[in-house]
């Protein structure tokens, strides 16, 4: 599992959490993963850590809860996709004749990992790749396959209409088997995409492309991020690691909700956290000890841990960084970041006509016209 990333599209909620450990439903993401892969009859899965690498450690111990064991291998210098697969090699434990599942771990998805492992071992596969199909794939590498589902080339991201031959792209799951991996050079920077998957098809080997059409999410940006909480909160894909039932919303032990807030559409609500009267809370994410004051509006949003979003305060599709405060009367419009620890005074940010001025503004107010606004000559 694949888990090195610095989550930089993330900040400033990976400022001090790798991205895989960022609570999504509730739990950190990669939860999700390792409790899907166990139920596919996975037992051993060695993380691939890089970036805070000892908190993957401190959190999932030896991975006893989920019922796998857990190896931790951390690369001091960055390596690439194919770098760190080779790097995480060296906590295998397989002979080179069988398979092993590589997961990207900021993917959330409904496919059938049992199913992509049993098909790479009765094709005789030297790698299969789950492949999923998007509407618009000029973000992404394509990967074209023939009528058998063997790969044809991996075409990088499209520039012009002529160079989309295909829908289907790489969704960041593969089976190796054993032996392909130990040909990966060792100790430098491999790009799996660019340099090990074009290399194999070269010498003939046969790469499988598995084109599965099950929920599938890439969750790089907070907006993916946001919606896949909600989605496994809603139960529109299925994780055995969501800590509670599916719903329009997912309170967690100590969350303090009151009776007059109104949660939806796939809303988390974290340990410790408070929801005040008349908040409305709409597919959202507010992580432990954060505070909505009364009549406070979030959608779409993430709100970092111990922050607190002033009371008439509105987010669309914010994200609130770790502490911060923002005061009542602000509306903060759907893409905006606010870092950690920052304090925005009242009404500071406004879309429309706000309420009027703050103290700060008063006070500099005195600094360049000699008075306090609205005082009379």
């Amino acid at each position: 599992m694949l888990v090195g990333g610095k989550g930089t599209r993330l900040r400033p909620l990976t400022t001090h959490t790798p991205k895989p450990m960022l609570p999504v439903a509730g739990v950190p993401f990669i939860a999700h993963q390792l409790a899907r892969a166990a139920a596919a009859g996975v037992t051993r899965v060695v993380l691939a850590t890089s970036y805070l690498a000892e908190v993957f450690e401190d959190h999932f111990k030896d991975g006893s809860p989920y019922g796998i064991e857990l190896v931790y291998l951390t690369e001091r210098e960055p390596l690439g996709t194919g770098g760190a697969i080779r790097n995480a090699a060296s906590g295998l434990t397989c002979g080179p004749d069988e398979p092993v599942l590589i997961f990207n771990g900021d993917i959330l998805s409904g496919l059938d990992i049992a199913a992509l492992r049993d098909g790479h071992v009765a094709a005789g596969a030297d790698v299969t790749l789950h492949l999923t199909r998007v509407a618009d794939p000029r973000a992404f590498g394509l990967v074209p396959t023939d009528a058998d589902g063997r790969v044809l080339e991996f075409l990088e991201k499209p520039e012009t209409p002529e160079q989309i031959v295909t829908d289907q792209i790489n969704a960041g799951c593969y089976v190796f088997t054993r032996s392909v991996i130990d040909r990966i050079p060792a100790g430098r920077e491999v790009s799996v995409e660019r340099e090990t998957f074009p290399e194999l098809l070269a010498t003939g080997a046969l790469l499988r492309g598995v084109v599965d059409t099950s929920y599938w999410l890439d969750l790089g940006t907070p907006g993916a991020f946001v919606r896949g909480s909600a989605d496994l909160v809603l139960g529109k894909v299925d994780s055995p690691a969501v800590p509670g039932p599916t719903g329009e919303a997912l309170l967690l032990p100590g969350a303090d909700v009151h009776q007059g807030a109104v949660l939806s559409s796939g809303t988390v609500v974290s340990e410790d956290a408070l929801i005040e009267a008349g908040a409305i809370v709409e597919g959202s994410v507010i992580l432990p000890g954060a505070v909505i004051g009364e009549d406070a509006f979030v959608k779409d949003s993430i709100v970092g841990a111990y922050a607190t979003i002033g009371a008439r305060t509105s987010l669309d599709g914010a994200v609130i960084g770790d502490g911060a405060t923002v005061e009542s009367d602000n509306e903060l419009p759907n893409g905006i970041r606010i870092a950690c620890g920052t304090l925005l005074p009242v009404g500071a940010v406004r879309t429309t006509a706000g309420p009027g001025g703050c103290p700060a503004g008063e006070n500099a107010a005195v600094v360049v016209h000699g008075r306090s606004v609205g005082a009379q000559r």
